[in-house]
């Protein structure tokens, strides 16, 4: 068997670091070297590494990982079938999410069901890293694209008929804290490796904070191996009310959580779902290490404005804002991760930040911190090749150029 070998001259980005003079070094589906081209060329086996040219000003970055996705090229994940949804994942990694977990919304049971069993085997086959349930235990207050007709306080049952269906492949799962049953309900996802994430909530800060910190202990205390220890926020700021002076409410707990570690946040930066300003003093105020970096993309992106759907819920997509026909609520993202990475460094954000919240948090949060995420030896080939405007040249997946050469 013929193990491919090539080198890569560029600026690498990676870790929290920069390196100007930099090499990355591919044998097969793994890195064998990140890092200063000097100490490369000291190594004694360098020369069986064949360059492959690359512009100069070019800049490589690890693949990136998007922990809130509901779809792409037309598929919708939450009402998936094998080939759609499989050229839409295809797609995404072709765009630079190298690794992903596919969203659900809320849906009626049965349909939630069975989305998750197909797309376990979309993860046990390696296209996925796992799923992403936003809800069904949500704030009918707060729920923006989630169809309120199947809303529910938090169920047992249902948690574990989905955890079965999902086949140890769901990773995190949205709720609203307020609801009757969310402590219960943390307990037990954790209990069966899922990440709570709080989420379209109509919550004070004190609940909010509260719900985090429980969450938070029972990480900790679970001990699993490679598993985090903080719960994430899905989307800050949206589905939650805004902060106020005198009702700061969800928004201000999740960031004085964040700063003290007790969570991370996600923040879908696409210059729709938040202003540029408020991307840049959130990471002012917690800092890059603390931030998750996600596209909420849904079946639209990669394609035209048009008539599309997120699960039971028609969504009409102009100018690229996805917004329900019903009531021209936010439904979703139309950017990629990437779009959404260079939207960040837009607002103001520094490069090596946004990188850092858009690939080695993530890999962390989802147990995958000593496999993807970062540019370092033994882990996964994945990475993007980037011109010096950030704009996508080639992605690198285990290895293999996704694009035309």
């Amino acid at each position: 068997m013929t193990t491919t070998r090539y080198a890569l001259y560029a600026t690498l980005i990676s870790d929290g670091l920069k390196v100007t003079d930099g090499v990355l070094a591919v044998d097969g589906d793994r890195i064998r070297f990140a890092g200063n081209r000097d100490d490369f060329n000291a190594l004694a086996d360098a020369d069986q590494y064949p360059v492959r040219e690359v512009a100069p000003g070019s800049i490589i970055i690890p693949g990136l990982i998007d922990l809130h996705c509901h779809g792409a090229l037309g598929a919708d994940f939450s009402a998936p079938d094998h080939s759609s949804a499989a050229k839409a994942i295809a797609h995404l990694h072709r765009s630079g999410t190298t690794t992903l977990l596919a969203s659900l919304v809320t849906a009626e049971p049965t349909a939630m069901i069975e989305a998750a069993e197909l797309l376990a085997e979309l993860a046990e086959a390696g296209q996925i890293a796992g799923i992403h349930a936003e809800g069904p235990f949500l704030s009918e207050a707060r729920c923006g694209a989630q169809d309120p007709r199947y809303l529910q306080a938090p169920d047992p049952d249902f948690v574990s008929e989905l955890v079965a269906a999902s086949r140890g492949q769901l990773r995190t799962m949205t709720y609203a804290p307020e609801l009757a049953g969310s402590e219960e309900l943390i307990e037990q996802l954790v209990s069966q490796g899922v990440v709570p994430s709080l989420g379209h909530t109509n919550a004070s800060a004190q609940c909010t904070a509260d719900s985090l910190r429980f969450a938070r202990e029972q990480l900790r205390s679970a001990g699993v191996d490679g598993f985090t220890e903080r719960p994430t926020v899905t989307h800050l700021f949206n589905g939650m009310p805004p902060l106020h002076h005198r009702e700061p409410g969800p928004v201000a707990a999740c960031l004085e959580e964040a700063v003290n570690r007790n969570a991370f946040v996600e923040l879908i930066a696409d210059g729709v779902h938040l202003s540029p300003d408020t991307v840049r003093l959130v990471y002012r105020l917690v800092g890059a290490e603390n931030i998750l970096l996600v596209s909420d993309s849904m079946a639209a992106t990669g394609l035209a404005d048009g008539q599309y759907t997120l699960g039971p819920q028609e969504v009409n997509v102009a100018m690229g804002q996805a917004r329900l026909a019903s009531d021209n609520s936010l439904a979703g993202g139309t950017c990629t991760l990437l779009e959404v990475l260079q939207r960040a460094v837009q607002a103001g954000v520094s490069p090596v930040q946004a990188v850092t919240s858009a690939t080695a948090i993530p890999a962390s949060l989802i147990g995958l911190a000593d496999e993807v995420g970062s540019l370092h030896y033994g882990f996964a080939a994945d990475a993007l090749v980037l011109d010096a405007d950030l704009q996508l040249v080639q992605t690198i997946r285990k290895g293999e150029y996704l694009l035309n050469a």
